[in-house]
């Protein structure tokens, strides 16, 4: 009996452990022809197996996903990769996974926020500048042959400098990008794709230092707003700058900048603090071409990542002190007119 029970199972046809439908969102119709990797954490996040849609967009994959650990999928479509976590125990049944089309041009895609921390010590100034990107839009802006985000790196980094995406989708983990030169001077691209959401990207170079001499810089990436920013024990003077404040936690001061580029001097070093958490991420491509996913400290100096982070912080209270300000000088403006 149970030989024959056994028989019958066997003829039975195998059941998916992950199933579910690409959408495209720019169309916002079931997606042919993507590609979607089914990861499996071990170490690592490591391919499992890999299967492209069918004409409704539908996927099947037969392995099983690990119940105690994290999974994740990444869907691939018009050169832009996208992730889904599956954390440990989640259905992995019925997903509705988003794409969207591709284009060389920013299109809602812009720059938000751009905060440049300074951090001089021992002959050498290390420079961590960050990007918050927008895109309201409904199209991923890649390029990866010019790159899309442009950044500027002063001659004195000789061309070397760390570069790291976080998109929206990535639940925190950053991935290793690349500049690409272009035909203008200390002008690069930046090769990651900014999705529809929020995007960051982080670049650290180093240069030398002497303190108090000037330091000059250019910005390229035509900001919203753009924020100058100086550790705990550094100084910084120069014009076109407005004091925003300081940040509590880490004692960081935030300037605002106006225009494109600004002339300033340094002076003093950071002050000694405790490292920041390890609560960043990093990933790094397998021998396919897939990502491979570590877990990793940030790939920054110091504090820095922890500096910038809380420095949103403060920016978006400043805004909202001075909107209310501007809103309490109007009004009694209005009154003493009356």
């Amino acid at each position: 009996m149970r030989v024959i029970a056994c028989v019958a199972l066997l003829g039975l046809p195998a059941m998916a452990a992950v199933t579910g439908t690409v959408i495209n969102r720019t169309t916002g119709q079931p997606q042919a022809g993507a590609t979607v990797g089914f990861y499996k954490l071990v170490n690592a996040f490591q391919l499992a197996e890999e299967v492209k849609t069918g004409a409704k967009g539908n996927f099947s994959i037969d392995d099983v996903p690990d119940g105690a650990k994290p999974n994740m999928i990444r869907t691939t479509f018009d050169g832009v990769g996208y992730i889904h976590m599956l954390p440990p125990g989640s259905p992995a049944s019925g997903l509705m996974l988003d794409v969207y089309n591709a284009s060389r041009q920013p299109g809602a895609a812009k720059v938000s926020k751009h905060m440049i921390l300074f951090q001089p010590s021992g002959g050498q100034l290390t420079v961590n500048e960050t990007y918050i990107l927008e895109n309201n839009g409904k199209t991923a802006w890649s390029d990866p042959e010019g790159g899309a985000l442009r950044v500027w790196v002063p001659a004195a980094a000789k061309g070397v400098a760390e570069v790291n995406g976080t998109a929206a989708d990535a639940n925190g983990m950053g991935i290793p990008a690349t500049l690409i030169k272009t035909s203008a001077p200390g002008i690069f691209g930046v090769n990651f794709p900014v999705k529809p959401g929020e995007t960051r990207i982080d670049i650290d170079y180093t240069v030398p230092y002497t303190e108090g001499a000037p330091y000059e810089g250019k910005i390229v990436s035509k900001d919203d707003n753009t924020y100058l920013v100086a550790p705990n024990g550094v100084g910084i003077s120069g014009e076109k700058l407005n004091d925003l404040g300081q940040e509590q936690k880490t004692q960081a001061r935030i300037y605002g900048l106006t225009g494109t580029a600004y002339k300033i001097q340094l002076t003093g070093e950071p002050a000694a603090a405790a490292a920041a958490p390890e609560s960043a991420a990093g990933a790094a491509s397998d021998d396919a071409g897939a990502p491979k996913v570590e877990i990793a400290p940030p790939h920054v100096f110091g504090q820095a990542y922890l500096i910038l982070t809380l420095a949103l912080g403060i920016l978006a209270l400043t805004f909202t002190i001075l909107y209310r300000a501007s809103g309490t000088a109007k009004e009694n403006n209005e009154r003493g007119r009356g």
